[in-house]
C-alpha cells in the first residue's frame, strides 16, 4: 500500500504545533505556515492548491508531492550502513518535500520558487538534495532542464552531484526508465536533453546560467554573494524553476546566508508575506540548555536515524569541558549561529593551576623551552619559559618575563602596569621604546642557569635579535605566526589546563593575558589566539604557545642540531 505522503506532513504538522514533536520556535511557525495555508487556500478558488491531481504529458495523473516522495524512496542509499538500501522518508523529510513540492497553481506550476532549510550536520541533508536533484533531472516534466550543484569550490559542489550519481550508477531501474546516462563530470537524461552539473565560482563560469533547480548546499560558507545571486537570477528564466539552499549554521553575520536567514525568520514571524519563499530552522529556543540529551534531540531532526547519541554524546561531553570546542559544537550540531572568535581559557581552571610556592629557581640546571613574542618596541614584549615538572609527570611548569617602555607604563590607561612594575612582574626600560639589549641580556642570563633546548620566536620585529643571539649560541627557532604552527598546541595548552598539568605561580600579568584570548575557529576546526580589542594583550599566551610548539615536537624530546642551527617551522 501506497503511503500518504501529504497526510504524513499535515501529521507532523500537526504534532509539532501541538508540542508532541519537540521543536523550535522557527519549525513550529514553518508548521502553523503550513496548516494555516491549508485552511486559507483550501477553496478551489484560491491561486494555489495542495497536493492536487495534475495530467502529465503521458495522459497519466499524479499528484506533486506523492510523486515526488515516491521517487526518491526507489532510489538507494549510497553512504553508510543502509548503502544499497531503499531510501525511506523520515516525516520531517515528508513535510519539507511535501510543502515544497504539493503547493502548486491550477496549471501546476510550483507556489515555492525558493527554498531556505538550515538544520544540523548529520541529518542527511545532502542525501535529500541528491535525490531532489535526480528528480528535477529526469522526473519533473521540463524539456532541457539545467540542474546544477553550486558553491564556491569544486569540492564542496561535488558533494551532492557525488551522491547523486552515485544514486544513478546503483539505480538500473532510474537510469532505464528515464533514458539517463551517468557520465564522470555529468548526468544527462537523453530524451528530454537535461543535464546534472556541479559547479563552482573557482573553476566555473556561472554568468548565463539557465536554471531549472540550483542546489547550494552549505550556504553558510560562502564568503560572498556571488553564487547565489547567479542562481536566483538563473532561476528567474524558467517559469517553474526552484532554488534550494540547504545548510547548516555559521559564523558570518554579514554574509549572505545570514541575510536569507533573516530574511526567512522575518518571513515566518509574520512581518511579511512571500508566497514563493518556503523555510524552516532546526535548532534550540533561546533559553534551552544546551548540554542536555533533549536539546540535541530538539535541534535534529534525525535523532536516532543518522544521528547517533552514541557519536553525538561524546561530542557533547568534549564540549562541555573544552571551551574553545563549545562554539562548533554548537555551530555544527545545535545549528546556532555563533561568533567565529569565542572566550577561550576556562579562567576557573586557569586559577587551580596556580601554585604560589611554585619558584624558578628549583628548575636550575633543568631542560627548558623559550617562548618570545616581540610584538613592537612600544608594546609589551614577552619572554616565557617552560619547563617539564620534575616532580609530576606529564605536567609542565612555566615562568614570564615582560617588558614594557617607561613612557608606555606613565601614559597607559591600564593602571596595572605600575602595580606589575612595583612588584617585579614587568621591567620596565627608559624612554619610549623598549630597549632589546636588555631582553638579550636576560636570554643569554638564562642559558647559562638552564638547559635551554630552544628558543622559539616570531621573526616579526626579531631579526636583528635573533642573528645576534645565534652568534651568542643561543637554539634559536624561528616559529610563524600560522594557524599551521598554533593550533595544535593551542589546543595542548588548553588541554593542560583543563587538566591540572600547566602550573604557574598565579602571575597575574599571564591570568589578565590568558583572559583576554580569543580563539578563532576556521572551517577545517583550526584554532588561533586573537584579542577582541587592542588594549587586551595576549603577548604572553603566544609566546608560550610557541614554547610549548617545541617541547611538543615528535615524541616530546625536542630534537636540536648540536650546532644551534636556525631552524624555521
Amino acid at each position: 500500500m501506497a503511503r500518504d505522503y501529504a497526510k504524513t506532513a499535515t501529521d507532523y504538522a500537526e504534532a509539532v504545533v501541538a508540542g508532541e514533536i519537540s521543536a523550535c520556535k522557527w519549525v513550529r511557525l514553518a508548521c502553523q505556515r503550513q496548516l494555516d495555508d491549508l485552511a486559507r487556500l483550501g477553496c478551489k478558488s484560491s491561486p494555489y492548491q495542495f497536493n492536487p491531481a495534475l495530467t502529465g504529458k503521458s495522459g497519466r495523473t499524479f499528484a506533486p508531492a506523492d510523486r515526488l516522495c515516491a521517487f526518491i524512496e526507489r532510489l538507494p542509499h549510497v553512504k553508510g550502513p543502509l548503502a544499497g538500501q531503499p531510501m525511506v522518508l523520515e516525516p520531517w523529510q515528508v513535510f519539507i518535500l511535501s510543502t515544497v513540492f504539493g503547493w502548486v497553481k491550477p496549471d501546476g506550476k510550483r507556489r515555492f520558487r525558493r527554498s531556505y532549510i538550515e538544520v544540523p550536520r548529520g541529518n542527511a541533508k545532502s542525501t535529500l538534495s541528491s535525490a531532489i536533484g535526480l528528480y528535477m533531472l529526469a522526473a519533473d516534466g521540463e524539456g532541457g532542464a539545467e540542474v546544477y550543484s553550486l558553491a564556491t569550490t569544486r569540492d564542496q559542489a561535488r558533494i551532492v552531484f557525488g551522491d547523486a550519481q552515485m544514486m544513478a550508477r546503483r539505480s538500473a531501474g532510474f537510469r532505464s526508465r528515464f533514458g539517463v546516462a551517468v557520465g564522470a563530470h555529468n548526468m544527462h537524461a537523453l530524451a528530454s536533453g537535461s543535464k546534472f552539473e556541479a559547479l563552482s565560482a573557482e573553476g566555473s563560469t556561472l554568468d548565463g546560467l539557465n536554471i531549472h533547480f540550483g542546489c547550494v548546499d552549505e550556504l553558510h560558507a560562502h564568503k560572498t554573494r556571488t553564487v547565489y545571486d547567479v542562481v536566483e537570477t538563473g532561476t528567474g528564466k524558467r517559469d517553474n524553476s526552484l532554488l534550494w539552499v540547504i545548510t547548516t549554521a555559521g559564523s558570518n553575520r554579514a554574509g549572505i546566508c545570514y541575510e536569507v536567514r533573516t530574511f526567512v525568520t522575518k518571513l515566518l514571524d509574520g512581518v511579511f508575506a512571500d508566497n514563493s519563499q518556503f523555510g524552516i530552522i532546526y535548532g534550540l529556543d533561546e533559553g534551552d540548555d544546551w548540554t542536555t540529551e533533549e536539546a540535541l534531540v530538539k535541534a535534529n531532526p534525525n535523532w536516532g536515524i543518522s544521528v547517533q547519541p552514541e557519536v553525538l554524546g561524546p561530542l557533547q561531553a568534549k564540549a562541555m569541558q573544552l571551551p574553545s570546542a563549545v562554539n562548533n559544537f554548537k555551530t555544527k550540531h545545535l545549528n546556532e549561529w555563533v561568533n567565529a572568535d569565542t572566550a577561550w581559557m576556562d579562567m576557573r581552571a586557569w586559577d587551580r593551576c596556580a601554585d604560589s610556592a611554585l619558584d624558578l629557581d628549583r628548575f636550575v640546571g633543568q631542560p627548558c623551552w623559550i617562548g618570545l613574542d616581540l610584538a613592537s618596541k612600544t608594546d609589551i614584549a614577552a619572554l616565557m619559559l617552560l619547563f617539564p615538572h620534575s616532580e609530576l609527570d606529564g605536567t609542565f611548569a612555566a615562568f614570564g618575563k615582560y617588558y614594557l617602555p617607561e613612557d608606555t607604563v606613565m601614559a597607559a590607561g591600564n593602571s596595572q602596569y605600575s602595580g606589575w612594575m612595583r612588584t617585579g612582574r614587568l621591567t620596565v626600560t627608559p624612554g619610549n621604546v623598549i630597549d632589546f639589549g636588555w631582553i638579550e641580556a636576560d636570554l643569554i642570563e638564562l642559558v647559562g642557569r638552564f638547559q635551554v633546548q630552544g628558543v622559539a620566536f616570531d621573526p616579526f620585529q626579531a631579526t636583528q635579535l635573533s642573528t645576534r643571539m645565534l652568534a651568542e649560541g643561543l637554539p634559536m627557532i624561528e616559529v610563524r605566526p600560522t594557524v599551521l604552527n598554533f593550533s595544535e598546541p593551542m589546543k595542548a595548552l588548553e588541554a593542560l589546563v583543563l587538566q591540572g598539568k600547566l602550573v604557574h605561580d598565579g602571575d597575574p600579568v599571564l591570568g589578565w593575558m590568558a583572559s583576554n584570548v580569543v580563539a578563532h575557529l576556521d572551517a577545517k576546526d583550526n584554532i588561533y589566539p586573537r584579542k577582541e580589542r587592542p588594549e587586551n594583550k595576549i603577548d604572553g599566551i603566544v609566546a608560550l604557545i610557541m614554547a610549548l610548539s617545541r617541547a611538543l615536537v615528535g615524541d616530546g624530546t625536542p630534537k636540536m642540531p648540536d650546532d644551534y642551527t636556525l631552524l624555521i617551522v
